[in-house]
């Protein structure tokens, strides 16, 4: 009587061994299964936003000699991805006080790429963190008078002069990391910052822009900050 218990008790344990093991990956699945459907059901379209830049008007009226303003376009697809675009208006008149030289150009400017928000399964919290690239490019003419220089050995007074209207355009890539955080309702405000990597510019014969329209000073890479008040579209 005593082994026939016995061996009802590891029976009974064995199939309480197969059953529970098999019972939690199913019930794993299932769980699984109900993540992977609550964000199909997540609608593609979660809203749009516009924005303005106002960290180059900010600098102009702190004394910088250059003005920048641009507005800017989203669209929040399952608050994970951000295509954006935008557009602006970069304009300068430097008196170099090393060279004596005079430089002066303004025109529009374009960006277009994407942002990450590395926050899109937190909805409860006010703001996020996001990461982006961006392709920016513009056509602009400057004016740049160039001093007469002097060789300070044999005298010689080498290429100066004035040029007007010359033509250029320049192309350039953006990685770039920020912050967005609600204030108020559909408002927002947002910072970044921006490392820039020139990929083409169009030189002239005689002379080069120094200061490039939505890039900034003319060097191979450079760094930006921009700082942007946005309205969420009450879709």
């Amino acid at each position: 009587m005593k082994k026939i218990i016995s061996r009802y008790i590891i029976l009974y344990v064995s199939i309480l061994f197969c059953i529970f093991p098999a019972s939690v990956v199913a019930q794993n699945k299932a769980e699984g299964g109900k993540h992977d459907m609550a964000e199909e059901k997540i609608p593609l379209l979660q809203g749009i936003s516009i924005g303005i830049d106002i960290s180059g008007a900010a600098g102009k009226l702190m004394g910088s000699n250059r003005f920048s303003t641009e507005v800017q376009g989203q669209v929040n697809l399952k608050n994970r991805f951000f295509p954006t675009i935008e557009a602006g208006y970069g304009q300068t008149d430097a008196l170099s006080s090393s060279t004596d030289q005079h430089f002066k150009t303004s025109a529009p400017y374009f960006r277009l790429g994407a942002d990450y928000n590395f926050f899109h399964k937190k909805t409860h919290l006010p703001g996020y963190l996001y990461a982006g690239l961006r392709y920016g490019f513009t056509s602009f003419s400057y004016d740049v008078d160039l001093p007469l220089v002097t060789d300070p050995t044999f005298g010689h007074t080498s290429m100066g002069g004035s040029y007007q209207n010359v033509s250029s355009n320049a192309q350039w890539l953006e990685v770039l990391a920020g912050v967005r955080v609600k204030v108020y309702r559909n408002f927002c405000m947002g910072w970044c910052i921006r490392y820039k990597s020139r990929i083409s510019m169009k030189k002239a014969y005689n002379t080069e822009p120094w200061y490039i329209p939505g890039f900034g000073t003319n060097n191979k890479t450079g760094f930006g900050i921009s700082y942007s008040l946005i309205y969420n579209l009450p879709l």
